[in-house]
Formats: C-alpha cells, structure tokens, sequence
C-alpha cells in the first residue's frame, strides 16, 4: 500500500471523520482549500459542522464512498475488514495513519506538542487559545471543541503548529516537536504499552525528540516525570520545580494563583476553570508562553477570557433547579480531580455522578482504583461499560465494578445504560448538581434528562 511523504494531495478521506482527532485534521485541510470527503457511523454535531464547511459526508462505511484519487486516511480505531479499508488496500491506494497526515501537516511550522496521560485537551486547547489571542495565528489540532474558537482544528499563517501528541497508540513518537508540554504518567493504554516501564519509556523517546529543551514543560509534580531527569522546565506545586505554583485557591467557578519563573514572580493570575489540575494546566501553558515571548499582560487576558472546551465541566443546562454538566473524565485520576473539583464549586449541593466506563480493558487495569476515585460523590449511578469496540474481558462486568466501587462509597447503584435519562428524570432533586461522566455516549444523557425535565 502507497504512503505519502511530505507533499499534500487534493483529496482525502477520513474513515471515521466524526472522531476528534480526524476531524481537527480534515478542518485544517478544509481551510487550505483541500477537498475532504470521510464517513461515519452516524452524523453529529463535528460532521454537521465539517459539511457547512464543505466536507462531504457518507452516513456509514462502504467500498463506494472511497474514489481512485483519493488519500485515505485511518486511525488506529479503524479495523482491518472496514471496506473502505479493504477497498483501499484493493486498489493500492495512499493510505495514512492520522498521525502521520498530521506530521504532514506540520512540516514548515514549528510544533508545540502537548502529551501526558492526562490534561492534554484542555492543555493543548488552552495553548492555541493563547496563542491566537496574542496575534500569533498558530494552527491547531486538538482533542476537543475549544469554546471560544467553536472548533477543534484551524489553519493559520503564524510559526507555530499546536497539537496534542498521543501517547494511547504511540504515535507521539511520530512527531519533531520544536517545543512541548508533558502534564503526567499514569496507567493507562496498557492495551498497547504492555507494561508501564513500557509507556515510561515511551515519554522519555518523546521528550528526547524535543528540539529546543528551552521550550520544554513537564510536571515536575508527577513523580514518574522527576525520576526521568528530563532536560527543559519543570512546573507543579513542589517547592524545587523550576517554575513554582504558589497561593492557590479556587474562587467558585474560577481558579487564581501565583507563580515563580525564573526569579519573576507573577501574582493572582486568574482562569474560569476550577480544581488543582488545572492549575497545572494552566502554569505549564503561562510557562510556555513566558519562553515563546508572549507578554505577560496578553497571557493574564486570553487566560481570562478562556471559556474551556466542550465535554471538560461543560454546563449542559439548568432545569427545576438542577444543574447538569458532562466530563470526559474516565480515568481514576481525572474522575477524582474532576469530582473534586466540582464538589468544591457547589458547596452543600448534592452532588449526583452518573458514570460510564470505558473500555474493558481499562476497566481491568483501573478496577481497584474506582471506589476511591469517587469520594467525592454524594450519590454514584454506575451504568453499562462502554466497549468501545472491544470484546468483552472475563470477569469484567458491571457487577463485578459495582462491588468494587460500593467498597469505598455508601450510595452507589447500578442502572442500565437505556433506563438512565428516565430514571435520572425521576430521580433528582431541586439544587442537585448531576454530572454525566465517560468518553462514551453518557455525553448524549445530560440533554435526554433535561427534555424529559422540560
């Protein structure tokens, strides 16, 4: 099968478009004047939008959506008998992994690459945010509908590149990043990693690719990050990072903090994004655009004026005086700093957390690390796993996940993925807060439960 190097063709097509990271690239294209067609199973609000933009979408894979002059582009979710796979294969046709159409796409920039197992979307989002706010029109390639861009891809004229590098497949080993951000190491994606020496090793080829150490942020909070000696700057809240969170305390709905970098000290920088990790977030980009040159004075104003990124805290609305958010979150870590985070922000509010896990194989490596994960919850609805195209794992069941999790939390109960928007309905009360939790469709539960209020 042919692959490309550097050069663009006119046409490509995305197998699986709707997915975020497909998406971002067939925007940037899009806006390059490149014609994009790409299938789906079912249309959304990322295709609908793709297709105002002049994208043309098949609802469904098959060998005919794919035409001979075509680059056919795939990503590691995409399997083996897909037709479109198969017809492409069948007439020998350019085929590229997404990640390598978007090292395509970054030659002649200079990447700034956001990875860690946690935090890169909102990381990454909140870097471009920065950048095209300080008049430096990067393009972009993130993990999520950033709010104040009301998109997830962009092409710009400016240097620099911003994307998120994933870890999950490694192929962030892809990629010649002039500078980045690494937020963290956890246990995840050990499908692919095998072990974790593995996905340890893995981070450390990567921050060896980076081009200009003086561009470098990692979390030097992250112990698994300390103990790789890595060149750049460390940032976190320890005293001995190099760039040093102090003085932080979330304010409602907001963060606002210090920081010390390079014997400056900058004082109640302020974000409308809530908990620690973000504070982390936060600093890791402010230390970044402290390097590239970017005023103080600009970052404290596109900080100020950042609106978040769709699926992270996002308010889906108001009803009867419940409140109802959805979060990505489905990781022990991120279920914990977002559940955390939330509860501090709502005070004497119930807090009710409908949640979804995802994959069986995360399941698996995470089992134990549930129940404590949710503390924080006043009341948990646990509901089906999300396969999301896996088979199903012996001895991984909702049953077996519910024990586990009722362990460390009182009020905990399982409901069936069909059931729960009417049960949730029914359920709630006037000033809880509900928030869906998952990367599955538990996204689709917050709007179901608010028509049923209506």
């Amino acid at each position: 099968m042919k692959t490309l190097k550097n050069k663009l063709n006119q046409h490509y097509h995305f197998i699986g478009i709707g997915g975020i990271g497909m998406s971002a690239l067939a925007n940037i294209l899009l806006q390059k004047g490149i014609k994009v067609t790409g299938s789906d199973v079912a249309s959304s609000f990322v295709t609908d939008q793709l297709q105002t933009q002049g994208a043309e979408i098949f609802i469904g894979h098959a060998r005919q959506n794919i035409h001979p002059s075509t680059v056919v582009v795939y990503s590691s979710d995409i399997k083996e008998e897909n037709p479109e796979v198969r017809q492409a294969k069948l007439h020998d046709m350019p085929f590229l992994h997404r990640s390598e159409l978007l090292h395509q796409l970054m030659c002649g920039y200079s990447p700034l690459l956001v990875t860690g197992t946690h935090g890169k979307t909102t990381t990454s989002s909140l870097l471009a945010h920065l950048l095209i706010d300080a008049g430096l029109d990067p393009t972009y390639a993130v993990g999520g509908i950033v709010r104040s861009l009301n998109s997830n891809g962009g092409y710009g004229t400016g240097p620099y590149f911003v994307a998120e590098a994933d870890e999950s497949d490694g192929s962030f080993l892809n990629y010649a990043p002039f500078g980045a951000i690494i937020t963290n190491i956890d246990n995840d994606h050990l499908a692919y990693w095998n072990t974790l020496d593995s996905l340890v090793a893995g981070f450390k080829k990567f921050a060896n690719l980076v081009q200009s150490p003086q561009h470098l942020i990692w979390c030097g909070d992250d112990e698994v990050l300390r103990s790789l000696k890595l060149k750049g700057f460390s940032y976190g809240f320890k005293e001995d990072n190099d760039l040093q969170i102090k003085n932080f305390y979330q304010a409602g709905w907001k963060n606002i903090f210090d920081i010390s970098f390079e014997g400056i000290e900058y004082s109640e920088i302020e974000i409308p994004l809530i908990g620690g990790h973000n504070v982390l977030n936060a600093a890791a980009v402010f230390g970044l655009g402290i390097k590239i040159g970017i005023p103080e004075d600009r970052i404290r104003k596109a900080f100020a004026c950042f609106k978040g990124v769709n699926r992270r805290a996002e308010l889906k609305g108001e009803c009867r005086g419940i409140a109802i958010f959805d979060d990505y979150a489905h990781h022990p870590t991120e279920i914990f700093a977002t559940s955390r985070a939330i509860k501090q922000a709502i005070g004497q509010k119930r807090l009710v957390i409908a949640f979804q896990p995802h994959r069986y194989t995360r399941t698996q490596d995470c089992l134990n690390e549930f129940g404590p994960a949710f503390e924080r919850a006043d009341i948990l609805i646990l509901t089906d796993i999300y396969a999301a195209r896996e088979a199903p794992i012996k001895g991984i069941t909702n049953e077996v996940l519910l024990a586990k999790i009722q362990e460390k939390v009182f009020d905990v109960r399982y409901i069936p993925r069909p059931q729960l928007p009417s049960f949730l309905a029914n359920f709630l009360q006037q000033d809880d807060v509900l928030v869906t939790m998952g990367a599955g469709d538990i996204t689709k539960v917050g709007p179901e439960v608010l028509q049923i209020l209506k």
